[in-house]
């Protein structure tokens, strides 16, 4: 497997990561117990695991630490907030209202992630 190979699954990976995310946040917010759904409650796990062994090989075949390039060190620290934002918005325990506002905020997280690795800039070409 090359190195344009795991670049390519790992950005499907992130596709299909977020497509999951919205799905899960979504049905939640439908009301609808996306839980009960076996598929729902182990495909993200197994999909994020492909996504991050991913780029690690990636950053490891690249010769590349997540400090030596600022937008790379940004884009792990936005997963982190991304990975509590929607672990948050996923509660069921949470109001319907704060849902939505965690929600939003793991999706304006993961749309710098995006944009970060793309215009491969900390500031995503804003400033």
């Amino acid at each position: 497997m090359s190195y344009d190979h795991v670049k390519l699954l790992h950005m499907a990976c992130a596709g299909i990561s977020i497509a999951l995310f919205l799905l899960r946040a979504g049905s939640g917010l439908a009301g609808i117990s996306w839980r009960r759904w076996k598929l729902l409650t182990i495909l993200p796990h197994v999909n994020d695991t492909v996504l991050l062994t991913a780029a690690i090989t990636m950053a490891f075949w690249g010769g590349v630490a997540p400090w030596a390039h600022p937008w790379l060190g940004a884009k792990v620290l936005a997963l982190l907030a991304y990975i509590g934002l929607g672990s948050v918005a996923l509660r069921e325990e949470q109001t319907a209202a704060r849902r939505w506002v965690y929600s939003g905020l793991a999706l304006a997280t993961v749309s710098y992630i995006v944009g970060a690795a793309v215009t491969k800039s900390a500031s995503i070409g804003l400033f």
